[in-house]
């Protein structure tokens, strides 16, 4: 499995109270924080519910 890095890039203000949680979830703290998650369809999912407010950078482990 490889690894995903996950930046946050746009502000949650305004957003629905479940993308805030999600966010939260992923360990984004505050813009421009940036965590590494294990590559797993939770995570995947957890990506693709907030997309529009990440960038994102898949890392393939050797």
């Amino acid at each position: 499995m490889g690894k995903i890095l996950v930046t946050l890039v746009k502000s949650t203000i305004g957003k629905s109270e479940n993308q805030k949680k999600i966010v939260q979830s992923l360990g984004l703290r505050r813009l421009h924080h940036t965590v590494e998650h294990d590559d797993n369809p939770r995570i995947r999912g957890m990506l693709n519910k907030v997309s529009h407010l990440l960038k994102t950078e898949f890392s393939e482990e050797k």
